[in-house]
C-alpha cells in the first residue's frame, strides 16, 4: 500500500482536480490523507463531502509542511508515503512506475519523477522542468536541478541524487522509520522550507539511496514560480520574486541543516566554497536585505534542539566523509553544461 499525504493550507480551488488524479492513478492500493493547517477556507468542508472515503484532518492551528507530513505519516498504514502539495498534476500511472522502480532496490528510500511546471494561468503543462532531483554545490547551496530550462532530450537518464523535491516525493517507509530523529521525521522546527533537502541529506548519512526516474511523469503549479538559480547572478536576479517569509525561513533553515548534517571532514574538505558563500551572503543581507538577520534570535533559540540532533545523526550516521563528498561536491549541474553545449 502507498499511503499519499495532501498537505493544504489555503488552496481549496486545487483541491478536488488533486483529489480527483489520486483516484485515477492506475495504482490501486493505495489510502488518501488529507491535512489542512487551519485554511479558514472551507478546504476541509470540501473534501469531507466530495470525497467521504478521505482521511481528513483539520488542524485548528498552522502547523507548518513538516508539521504537517509528520502528523500524516503518524497516521499511515502504507510500506510506501507519498506527500503532495495541491498543485501537483499526476500523469495516470506516475505511482504505479513509481513504486514498481522502488521494489527493484530495496536501497532506494525517496524518488522522484521528471516534474514538469504547469501553467496555471493558462491551464496547461509545459515542457519546462520544474525538478529532476536535488543538486549540491561545494557551496552547500542546493537547488532542484533542471528547474527553468527546457526539455530537450537532456533530462531522460534515469540517475541517483543528492535527494527530491518535497512536491510529490515519494518515501519507502522503513526508510522514514531508520532517519527519524527525536521522534521526527521531518524537522519541526523548520516550519517551513528546506525539510526535504534536510531528509534527503540524512538518508545519505544513513546509507539510503534516492532516485530520479524519468520515465514517471507529473507537474507542478510552484507557487514561487520556476527560477533558474545555478549562478550566483540568476539567484540575484529572481530573489524579488520570494517572499520575506520565504527568505526569512530560507536562511534560517539552510544554517540549521548544514549543522546538523555536516561532517568534520566534509567541512574542512570545502571550508573555503562553504565560508566564502556566507561572507557573500553576509554582506548583501546586510546592504540589501537586513531584515533577515532576525532569523538569527530564532537560531540561537533552536540551537539546542539543533545540538541534540546533530548528536543523533553523526553518532548514527553510517557512510564516511570521504563517501559523502561524492553528494556535496558538485561544481555544475550536468543538465547546465547540457545547456551551454547540447552536443554533450
Amino acid at each position: 500500500m502507498i499511503s499519499i499525504i495532501v498537505i493544504n493550507y489555503k488552496s481549496k480551488e486545487l483541491l478536488e482536480p488533486c483529489i480527483q488524479r489520486i483516484l485515477q492513478q492506475t495504482y490501486m492500493d493505495c489510502e488518501i490523507i488529507f491535512i489542512d493547517n487551519d485554511s479558514q477556507d472551507g478546504s476541509c468542508a470540501l473534501v469531507q463531502e466530495k470525497f467521504p472515503n478521505v482521511t481528513a484532518v483539520c488542524n485548528s492551528h498552522n502547523s507548518g509542511y513538516g508539521g504537517a507530513a509528520d502528523q500524516g505519516i503518524k497516521l499511515a498504514k502504507g510500506e510506501y508515503i507519498m506527500i503532495m502539495n495541491p498543485d501537483v498534476h499526476l500523469t495516470p500511472d506516475y505511482i504505479e512506475k513509481c513504486i514498481a522502480r522502488m521494489e527493484e532496490d530495496e536501497k532506494i528510500a525517496a524518488i522522484t519523477g521528471k516534474i514538469y511546471k504547469y501553467d496555471f494561468e493558462n491551464d496547461q503543462p509545459t515542457n519546462q522542468i520544474d525538478t529532476v532531483g536535488l543538486f549540491c554545490f561545494r557551496n552547500r547551496r542546493i537547488i532542484d536541478d533542471g528547474q527553468g530550462l527546457e526539455d530537450n532530450g537532456q533530462f531522460g537518464q534515469e540517475k541517483e541524487v543528492f535527494g527530491v523535491s518535497g512536491a510529490c516525493p515519494i518515501y519507502r517507509k522503513e526508510a522514514l522509520e531508520d532517519v527519524k530523529v527525536m521522534g521526527e521525521y521531518l524537522d519541526q522546527d523548520f516550519f517551513m522550507y528546506k525539510e526535504d533537502v534536510d531528509l534527503s541529506w540524512r538518508f545519505l548519512l544513513f546509507g539510503w539511496k534516492s532516485l530520479y526516474y524519468p520515465m514517471a511523469v507529473a507537474y507542478h503549479g510552484r507557487g514561487t514560480g520556476v527560477l533558474k538559480r545555478f549562478t550566483h547572478m540568476e539567484v540575484y536576479k529572481n530573489r524579488s520574486q520570494l517572499s520575506k517569509f520565504q527568505k526569512y525561513y530560507s536562511y534560517k533553515n539552510q544554517r540549521l541543516m548544514q549543522l546538523k548534517n555536516e561532517t568534520w571532514g566534509t567541512y574542512f574538505a570545502d571550508f573555503f566554497p562553504i565560508f566564502g558563500k556566507e561572507i557573500l551572503v553576509f554582506g548583501y543581507m546586510l546592504f540589501r536585505e537586513p531584515s533577515i538577520f532576525k532569523a538569527w534570535l530564532e537560531m540561537v533559540k533552536q540551537l539546542p534542539r539543533a545540538l541534540k540532533k546533530r548528536s543523533y545523526i553523526q553518532k548514527n550516521k553510517r557512510v564516511t566523509s570521504k563517501e559523502m563528498r561524492k553528494w556535496l561536491s558538485g561544481k555544475q549541474s550536468q543538465y547546465l553544461q547540457h545547456e551551454k553545449n547540447p552536443n554533450t
